[in-house]
């Protein structure tokens, strides 16, 4: 009863850190000044708790790769939200889902090792991903970016590391 309360109480506070972040990405100070919020669980613990996760969380658990990111310590997830998935056309997204080394490849595209705040970089800024390829930092108009893809200013701190919500997947080079 209290591991559901908690994920309750916990999704709501993500649920509202998400909404209030998106009105508040005006400018490089209010991103750097917004706090992450602390989750009680690992890195997929709090995405099974966050529904703007719940397309991110199917092409995990389709990879195989959910013990992985629990287990892992110390990384930074560049969380694609639903509506990104739902970016790319529905042949493409079957394609990738249906192939596991095509989804892993893509999955680890969106990791970095150690707890990253992209927020804080000052460009050019790298960082080598799980996949072995590299993710670019930058800012637009006061918002981050992390290759093309807008970060939220509002990230999450999980038990085994971060979780930076962003607007479109990221594509490795394959």
């Amino acid at each position: 009863m209290n591991l559901k309360k908690t994920i309750l109480a916990s999704t709501a506070a993500l649920a509202c850190t998400l909404g209030a972040a998106a009105h508040a990405q005006t400018s490089f100070v209010d991103c750097v000044a917004t706090p992450i919020a602390n989750f009680d669980g690992n890195i997929v613990d709090a995405a099974l708790a966050t529904p703007e996760l719940s397309t991110l969380v199917d092409a995990i658990l389709a990879a195989g790769l959910e013990d992985a990111l629990a287990s892992a310590e110390n990384i930074t997830v560049y969380a694609p939200t639903n509506d990104a998935f739902a970016a790319i056309p529905m042949d493409i997204t079957t394609a990738i889902l249906e192939d596991v080394d095509v989804l892993t490849a893509v999955l680890t595209y969106h990791v970095t090792p150690g707890a990253q705040d992209p927020r804080k970089f000052v460009p050019p800024v790298k960082r080598e991903t799980l996949l072995g390829e590299y993710v670019y930092f930058s800012y637009n108009d006061g918002e981050p970016q992390v290759n093309n893809s807008t970060v939220n200013c509002a990230g999450v701190r999980a038990s085994n590391g971060l979780i930076w919500f962003v607007d479109s997947v990221l594509q490795p080079g394959f």
